[in-house]
């Protein structure tokens, strides 16, 4: 009987409170690179091949469970609207290690359907999103973290059934003064 509890404490010691370990690490990595996202900014660049500026608002909510990004243009639509906002959530899954994004705006409508939620794996300070429909076309949009200028850059790539890519926007974030 204490062989059986030995060894049971020794598996334990050596599988799975070092991946436990390295869960907490990865999901404590991925909180500190969101908080980065955190604040005022202003967007600027550009998007379907227009310059555009957009303002972004970036906090935690829920209980710090996910992060949610407000994005508005300052384009005006033909009646004098907004011509373009988002509401924009994305949270750490520690259980997949990955993130996931819900990206929700006024150029359409969504039933929040599976290939409405882009999912990512970290890569270092970049978050590159994948979605992708049924037909296997999809968007990729990449979040990237610049430390040394404290900006992010947000591509986003249309991507065709046969894996070619096509630049669809190329802004920067820079916190508002």
């Amino acid at each position: 009987m204490n062989a059986r509890r030995l060894l049971v404490a020794f598996a334990f010691t050596t599988v799975v409170a070092p991946a436990a370990r390295a869960q907490d690490q990865a999901t404590s990595a991925a909180e500190a690179l969101l908080d980065k996202m955190t604040g005022h900014w202003v967007m600027t660049g550009t998007i379907g091949k227009k310059p555009t500026t957009h303002d972004v608002d970036v906090d935690w909510v829920l209980k710090r469970e996910y992060i949610r990004i407000h994005e508005v243009s300052r384009d005006k639509d033909a009646s004098g609207g907004i011509g373009y906002e988002a509401w924009i959530y994305l949270v750490w899954d520690a259980k997949t290690s990955e993130y996931a994004v819900m990206w929700l705006d006024n150029t359409a409508a969504t039933n929040f359907a599976p290939e409405g939620i882009g999912h990512a794996k970290p890569n270092g300070d970049r978050i590159p999103f994948i979605f992708k429909d049924a037909e296997g076309s999809g968007i990729h949009t990449t979040f990237a973290y610049d430390r040394a200028t404290d900006t992010w850059s947000w591509t986003i790539d249309n991507v065709d059934k046969s894996g070619k890519a096509s630049p669809f926007a190329r802004v920067t974030l820079t916190r508002k003064k």
